[in-house]
């Protein structure tokens, strides 16, 4: 008899077919798309359909001292959501309600398990959208972005995830229903436990429901500017002074070389100039025509140039080669994903750090850029199951660079599994023994989440 029967028993009593020890999913739940697995698989995943299912887990769990991991659509870059031997997985993929889009107030209320392009899609028929765009938008789930703080291809001028949360429901490890938030545009009653939740990777509870900011779709025509640039340092030298024009791009991205002919290949387009750093560039709103023109100069005086379409289809393929990175370097073998973030004025020194890590340590680092966030991910591609040495050793070398320019180790994927070594060079012993002094507040037997982050 295994040592977690009595706590299976009492989940099968409580849940009944929402208990899952089925060997297939058990072993996916090991993994995430960081391309890391735990060591051995879960004891259990329970398939929440409700916020009582999730409370009923936690309070056994709680009961048994059972760690658990909570599980959204598993699209995390960071080792997040990877569960290991002796972890109960509680998954709310299946919770997948839109309860409510209201217009006046401009905002919605879902469940964890709704899929963010599918928020946005509704959204759209009465006239609004969901801002947070990431490049997985199409099968991440709300809840997972929320616990990772995601952000994505529109947020240098509509914001990031943590901007778009109004309130939060939330299971604690005893099974406790917290409401956190308001629906006002304005709340400052007490300590901000919505903006606590928000990128706390299930360590400090369970995300059952949320409140999300909805945007007006904007006016007039969008302007996309597909452009080359000679170099890196160039294109973030580009990026850097549209930025400090004043202008507000709905997306700046930059897609280095290695990453450009990778992508190019995947999806069988024609082959782009050696060398060149592409830069994408949409505007929007009753300004979208002079703001692309005004962005085309700046291009234009780092070298590069491009241009300025209003064809919807042309803006989507240009889109979607953005959007394909992490599956083209995933066709070339196992990849680390990396997500430094510098201030946007130095955007040119980590682009440099980046050629001379690569040339150091003999490792190409395609990399793309959310370069109006100053949000950089340099990836490296590797053979086998397990990083090697040498590309940990590069990964660190980006690291420091990142956090002498003033930068931070994460600015949108977490730090899961992969990066809780390094929080103490960013926060320092002092803060970090903080946060877990809040995380104990939360989860006094630390249970939640127990091989991530903190």
């Amino acid at each position: 008899m295994s040592e977690h029967s009595p706590a299976l028993a009492a989940l099968r009593d409580a849940l009944d077919d929402r208990v899952s020890i089925d060997p297939d999913e058990l072993d996916a739940a090991r993994l995430d798309k960081s391309g890391q697995r735990s060591d051995a698989p879960p004891v259990a995943i329970v398939h929440a359909r409700s916020v009582d299912d999730v409370q009923a887990a936690l309070r056994i769990a709680s009961n048994f001292r059972l760690p658990v991991v909570p599980r959204g659509a598993g699209t995390g870059l960071a080792g997040g959501a990877m569960a290991g031997r002796d972890r109960l997985v509680v998954s709310t993929a299946r919770m997948t309600r839109i309860h409510e889009i209201n217009v006046a107030d401009q905002l919605a209320v879902v469940e964890p398990g709704v899929i963010v392009a599918e928020l946005d899609a509704a959204a759209r028929e009465r006239g609004l959208f969901y801002a947070p765009d990431p490049a997985s938008r199409a099968w991440a789930s709300i809840g997972g972005t929320i616990a990772t703080g995601a952000g994505g291809l529109m947020c240098v001028k509509y914001g990031v995830t943590r901007e778009a949360v109004l309130a939060l429901d939330v299971v604690l490890a005893d099974g406790t229903l917290m409401r956190f938030g308001h629906r006002t545009v304005k709340g400052v009653t007490g300590l901000d436990l919505t903006a606590l939740m928000v990128g706390s990777e299930g360590t400090l509870g369970v995300i059952v429901g949320a409140t999300v900011r909805l945007v007006p779709v904007p006016t007039g025509e969008t302007a996309t500017i597909g452009a080359l640039v000679p170099s890196m340092v160039a294109a973030g030298a580009a990026a850097s002074a549209i930025m400090a024009s004043g202008l507000r791009p709905a997306a700046l991205e930059l897609i280095d070389p290695h990453a450009l002919q990778a992508i190019h290949a995947y999806l069988g387009l024609p082959a782009p100039a050696t060398g060149q750093t592409h830069l994408l560039v949409q505007t929007d709103g009753p300004t979208a025509l002079a703001d692309a023109d005004a962005a085309l100069a700046h291009i234009r005086a780092a070298g590069g140039d491009g241009v300025a379409s209003t064809d919807p289809a042309r803006a989507e393929e240009l889109l979607r080669v953005r959007r394909s990175f992490h599956p083209a370097m995933e066709h070339h073998g196992s990849v680390l994903i990396e997500d430094v973030a510098v201030p946007r004025s130095r955007l040119p020194e980590m682009f440099a750090a980046i050629e001379r890590i690569s040339a150091e340590y003999g490792i190409p680092i395609p990399t793309v850029a959310h370069a109006g966030d100053g949000n950089l991910h340099p990836n490296f591609v590797y053979a086998g199951d397990e990083v090697p040495d040498a590309v940990w050793s590069a990964a660190h070398a980006v690291f420091r660079a990142a956090l002498e320019l003033g930068g931070t180790l994460t600015g949108e994927h977490g730090v899961g599994v992969l990066k809780k070594r390094h929080l103490v060079d960013e926060l320092g012993e002092s803060q970090l023994a903080l946060q877990r002094r809040i995380k104990a507040a939360f989860d006094p037997l630390g249970i939640m989440n127990p091989d991530a982050m903190l």
